[in-house]
């Protein structure tokens, strides 16, 4: 009987399949192999999030999820940190299982689970919403980043052809104006998709955004570049290029995917290249200045301590030379 409803959980959370077909997206189409890999994505995603919904414990799920092939498997884990945190939070749960997958081999993959919230956020009233001081006060960050993501990939009119900023998201509170940056960070991850890993489209994208927004999305998509790949060298040449006066921003976030990545332990080629080109340094020296720059997360000051890190890696990244504004 608890398979069934398990089962039966899983059915009626889930989204359907078809919500991440470029097509029904009205996202630009590069060529086929980018399209394959968008979709194979966001299909991997979902199948994290129904691991998360059927599963009867977090380590039932990440058995499951550890199967997934290393290329594709920290986003199954961002699925999964969708799926609980919806359970959680509809059954006023506190976030015990997220917390729960965060104690296991979920820890690897802590950026991503994180990211994941953020489109449960999405998906929910906010009276459902998890308290902010549940979360680790230095990668709550992150959440605005899936929730932003979200909102460009599914509501790509209001924030992407559009360009309303998030109003009133006073979450966490007082701090909404760095949660409008926050989620601009998500939205330029999301435009690497709605561009179709098109540079030069998603470069379009970015110029389109008001000046002020340019040096989130432009982090965003740096990331997006780097963990999800989907470019030629020639591509991501001319995206250092083109990021201009905002290159050691897309480094940031170049370098953020390369930690990401070397902590769950799923560097791939890609990132390799991405890293070198973006950043002017290995995977492995990207993901060391973002551990060696890490602030205590009670940093004290007018901006949080996620976007000093943020800052010191960019800065990192010019004082070494490999990045020139």
């Amino acid at each position: 009987m608890a398979g069934l409803l398990r089962s039966l959980r899983r059915r009626i959370l889930t989204p359907n399949i078809a919500e991440t077909k470029l097509a029904v997206r009205g996202f630009h189409v590069k060529d086929e192999a980018a399209r394959e890999l968008l979709e194979k994505i966001g299909e991997i995603f979902l199948t994290g999030f129904a691991y998360a919904v059927e599963s009867g414990t977090t380590a039932e799920a990440e058995e499951r999820l550890e199967q997934i092939p290393e290329r594709f498997r920290g986003f199954a884990y961002e699925g999964a940190g969708m799926g609980f945190a919806i359970l959680d939070c509809v059954t006023f749960g506190d976030l015990r299982r997220v917390r729960s997958l965060l104690a296991g081999r979920g820890e690897r993959h802590n950026y991503m689970i994180y990211v994941g919230i953020g489109w449960a956020m999405a998906r929910l009233p906010r009276f459902l919403w998890p308290k902010s001081d549940t979360l680790d006060p230095l990668l709550l960050w992150l959440v605005h980043d899936g929730y932003g993501f979200h909102q460009a990939y599914f509501h790509t009119d209001r924030y992407v052809r559009q360009q309303r900023p998030e109003t009133g998201f006073g979450w966490p509170a007082g701090q909404e104006a760095y949660a409008r940056r926050a989620i601009d960070q998500g939205i330029g991850r999301a435009l690497w998709f709605v561009g179709g890993t098109d540079a030069e489209q998603t470069v379009k994208l970015i110029e389109s955004f008001p000046r002020e927004r340019h040096a989130d999305l432009y982090a965003g998509t740096g990331l997006a570049t780097t963990y999800a790949g989907g470019a030629t060298e020639d591509e991501l040449l001319w995206l250092r290029h083109q990021a201009g006066a905002h290159l050691p921003q897309l480094a940031q976030g170049s370098a953020f995917a390369a930690e990401a990545r070397i902590r769950a332990g799923l560097l791939v080629p890609h990132t390799r290249q991405a890293t070198q080109i973006i950043c002017g340094a290995t995977a492995e020296q990207a993901a060391e200045t973002c551990s060696k720059t890490r602030p205590d997360s009670s940093l004290p000051g007018e901006l949080p301590a996620f976007e000093i890190w943020r800052q010191r890696i960019a800065d990192a990244f010019v004082s070494l030379g490999g990045v020139t504004p």
